[in-house]
């Protein structure tokens, strides 16, 4: 699937450089240069908004502020500023991420893919059916074996999801740590571990099947 990726921002400088590296992602790039443009490129239905805050005329909190009850897709800020009031006020205003300015643009294509992913999830409608008679609900985050529900808790239940979401990818303890809980989630990723061996325990109250396969040295995969 192709995403549109809006990217908003007074320098044309960073624009450039961010649609060469979404491009080359395989992205559809639209541009604005100020917070009227936004406006307009809306019509355009992006699936993901990157929003510089500090434009003229209209800047990105009075955007996103003008926007977020029309559109579903995330927004993510571009800033320089620092104060944490700053990200309070940009998240309370409907944003969903917030990216400090000099940023690894590595991490800035992580965390859109990472956006995406869970807008994908949502547009899931009722049982994903894996093998073995296990359904996955994912708009009801539950799992059933046959008429018997599965009782996760959320963070198990996130486990399971990213995994049978990318059947096959290894992910390591420190990936699904990040990517379940968030690159401000604050813990150790060894918990990993144990939340992998409780999700077995449970599955195999009613399967010999082991759908999430270790792969020594490097993480995990699921193999349903």
């Amino acid at each position: 699937m192709e995403y549109k990726i809006l990217i908003a921002d007074d320098e044309q400088g960073i624009i450039q450089l961010l649609k060469d590296y979404f491009e080359i992602q395989g992205y559809r790039v639209l541009e604005a240069l100020n917070g009227a443009e936004v406006l307009e490129k809306l019509a355009r239905k992006p699936d993901i908004i990157l929003l510089d805050v500090s434009m003229p005329g209209i800047d990105g909190f009075e955007v996103c502020r003008r926007i977020r009850s029309h559109i579903s897709c995330p927004i993510l800020f571009l800033t320089a500023r620092i104060e944490e009031q700053d990200r309070i006020n940009g998240l309370k205003l409907g944003g969903d991420d917030y990216i400090m300015k000099p940023f690894s643009i590595e991490e800035l294509g992580a965390r859109v893919e990472a956006h995406l992913r869970r807008e994908e999830r949502k547009r899931l409608n009722g049982s994903v059916l894996m093998s073995d008679r296990l359904a996955i609900r994912y708009s009801e985050r539950s799992v059933y074996y046959e008429n018997d529900q599965v009782n996760l808790t959320k963070m198990e239940f996130d486990i399971v999801e990213l995994l049978s979401m990318n059947p096959g990818q290894v992910f390591s303890k420190d990936q699904l740590y990040e990517k379940t809980r968030g690159y401000d989630g604050a813990g150790d990723s060894s918990i990993v571990t144990e939340h992998i061996r409780r999700i077995r325990t449970k599955l195999a109250e009613y399967t010999e099947k082991s759908y999430i396969e270790t792969v020594w040295g490097v993480g995990y995969k699921w193999i349903g």
